[in-house]
């Protein structure tokens, strides 16, 4: 029954809420089919091809922001992972990096040839960092050689390839309030988020995660009513 006496403040009483854009989460196969496309890319006896493929894996590997990756230098590359120095929010963080990646990651090197600590790992076919704009635009050409369809009326973005490693390892996240906590808290620092509210939003980023968070919260809810 509803109380007349209580009145609900306007929506924007405490300020308009932010709106961020539902992300496209790439499935395995199209992350293969954009790697295979980038592969085809030409000049085919140039470094491009390895370029863009090896970013995409890396991207959809570790979570990195763009800006982040296209910053690495040859020193970032290290043993335990890679090095991501002052980036967004002046932090500096380690990335361990997957079993697999670190191989992956050393072909590519040895494909780009010989260069110093300070030297960019992604460089163009001059020799000069590479640039996110031509990064993006080779992207989208990408995703439409690999006939990746968006479910909304927007294209499949490059940054939804760090929206992709954050749903997987919240998909990924053990049982218990505990366990479930110290998981988001180790993934908002492994991405470099300043504050762990980034990463929940991740929770209602997609449709499978918030039916998750709805099915959860309902488990919680009858164990207190039974108890």
């Amino acid at each position: 029954m509803e109380d007349v006496g209580h009145e609900l403040p306007p929506a924007n009483h405490f300020g308009a809420r932010k709106k961020r854009r539902t992300p496209h989460i790439y499935t395995t196969d199209e992350i293969s089919r954009l790697v295979e496309a980038a592969l085809r890319l030409r000049p085919m006896r140039g470094l491009r091809q390895h370029t863009q493929a090896i970013l995409i894996a890396l991207l959809s590997s570790t979570g990195l922001r763009i800006s982040e990756a296209l910053k690495l230098t040859i020193a970032d590359v290290t043993r335990d992972g890679l090095l991501i120095r002052k980036t967004k929010f002046r932090k500096t963080r380690l990335v361990p990096l997957h079993d697999m990646a670190p191989a992956g990651l050393q072909r590519y090197l040895a494909r780009r040839g010989p260069g110093s600590d300070d030297d960019p790992v992604f460089i163009d076919k001059r020799n000069r960092p590479l640039r996110y704009i031509a990064v993006k635009e080779t992207f989208d050409r990408l995703v439409d050689k690999a006939g990746i369809r968006s479910t909304s009326a927007r294209r499949p973005r490059l940054h939804d390839l760090r929206h992709t490693f954050a749903v997987r390892a919240l998909r990924g996240s053990p049982t218990g309030r505990g366990r479930c906590g110290a998981h988001m808290a180790a993934l908002a620092t492994y991405m470099g988020h300043v504050n762990i509210y980034a990463t929940y939003w991740y929770l209602e980023a997609t449709p499978d995660l918030l039916r998750d968070v709805a099915t959860a919260g309902e488990a919680f809810m009858s164990e207190g009513r039974s108890s």
